[in-house]
This record gives structure tokens, sequence and C-alpha cells, in this order.
């Protein structure tokens, strides 16, 4: 035996009120699991055909060039590759349908830490055409900025290459964000439906309203147990007739 009641007494009062809470919150979500599952499809419906009507597959190329200059003067030799006195010369040779602004919002440019390669990296729909438009930033860049700065010692270390992996090929993530999405809102409202639901339904319930104990409650009437005691009510008549006979 345990040396403190009370302890034991409160540490058994409390697992039950655990045992009756949990037995609650799965009695919610079995009377509102049609709401559960109705927005569960929803989302998830809604979130594929989102995904899958404005997904647009978009290709990655980089081209490296070498700047033979410190750290100082290539951070402000990087900042005019993407300047339109470059850029609008790479429109024109390529004969592009979109202004210079356009192609700048494209390209990335990066450099390797602790060295002089500075990458020219290309964001398109079409996998050539990001492999095109890197290589030709690149070539332009190397005959232009000797004009713009009398700077010459640029060169091409490694020409972009066609990527034909999307770098945004995970569709999915839209459709999971769209399921768990409705899972979360359904049970939110199945809690707030039962919530706002005044009908009594527990027996402390009544103990509360009327602020008398209950005695005893009767159980719901099925049409399954009422054929199950049938059974059971003729199996005894039938032994009793034996054991009579």
């Amino acid at each position: 035996m345990s040396s403190f009641p009370e302890f034991d007494d409160r540490q058994h009062e409390y697992k039950q009120a655990k045992e009756i809470n949990l037995k609650e919150v799965l009695q919610v979500l079995k009377r509102y699991v049609w709401i559960i599952i109705f927005l569960t499809i929803f989302t998830t419906s809604a979130g594929a055909y989102y995904s899958f009507t404005t997904y647009t597959p978009m290709y990655q190329a980089t081209s490296r060039i070498i700047i033979g200059a410190d750290a100082s003067l290539i951070t402000t030799l990087k900042v005019i590759i993407q300047d339109t006195t470059v850029l609008e010369k790479v429109v024109n040779k390529l004969e592009l349908s979109y202004p210079p602004e356009v192609l700048s919002n494209k390209i990335t440019v990066g450099s390797i830490e602790n060295s002089q390669v500075v990458t020219i990296t290309v964001l398109d729909s079409n996998p050539e055409q990001a492999a095109t438009l890197a290589n030709a930033v690149a070539e332009t860049y190397k005959e232009e900025i000797p004009k713009i700065m009398d700077f010459k010692d640029v060169k091409r270390l490694s020409d972009a290459k066609v990527n034909p992996i999307p770098i945004n090929q995970d569709r999915n993530k839209t459709v999971i964000i769209g399921f768990i999405g409705g899972i979360v809102i359904g049970i939110g409202i199945a809690f707030l439906l039962d919530s706002l639901n005044n009908s009594v339904r527990k027996e402390y319930e009544v103990e509360e309203l009327l602020g008398i104990p209950v005695l005893g409650s009767v159980s719901k009437m099925k049409k399954k147990n009422m054929q199950k005691k049938k059974k059971k009510q003729a199996r005894f008549e039938y032994r009793s007739e034996t054991l009579g006979s």
C-alpha cells in the first residue's frame, strides 16, 4: 500500500479526467467527421488544381568567369554585369522580345568565396534559352567591360550547359499543404460547432443544469442491439424448454 493515499486519489482522479477528455475529443471528431472529410477533399483538390494549372517549369544555367581584381573592385565589376549598358547589347545580339530590365530579373550574379570566380546564373522557362542567355551575358560582359572601366582582365572559365531538370519540379508541395490545411480547418470547425451546440448529451451536464445527481440512464436503442437481445432471449427460452422437457 502507498504511504500517500491522498496523492494516489488525486492521481487516480487525474487519470480518469484525462480518459474522459480523450473520449470526448474522439466523440467530437466522430460526430463531425463528415465535415473534416469534406474540407480535406476540397482543399486537397483546390491545391492540386492550383498546382497543375499554374505550374511552369523553370530551368537554371550558370556561366563562370574569372575577374583578376581585388575583392572591392570585383564587387563593383559584378554590379555592371546586370546593368542595362551590358544587357542591352545582349538583347540586341539575341533579338530578344523583352527589354534589358526583364533580362536583368532573370540573372543572378554571385561569386565563389575567397576566389576571383564570378558566376552568372540565368533562370528561364526554356533550358536551352537559359544556357544561351548565360553564355551571351558572360561573353558580352567580357567585350564591354574594357570600354566601360578600361578593365581587361576578364576570362571565361566555363560555359553554361543545358540542364533538362527543372529546379521547381516538386509540384506536390501545394497538394500536401492543402491536405494538411483541410484536416486542421476541419478539426477546428468541428470543435467550434460542438462548442456552439447547447444540447445536453452527458450525465454530468444534467447534474450541472438541475443540481441533482443522476441515478441512472437509458442507453440508446439501436436496431442492431435489439436483434442481439432477441437472439439471446430466443436462446434462453430454447434452453429453458429443453431443460423442462
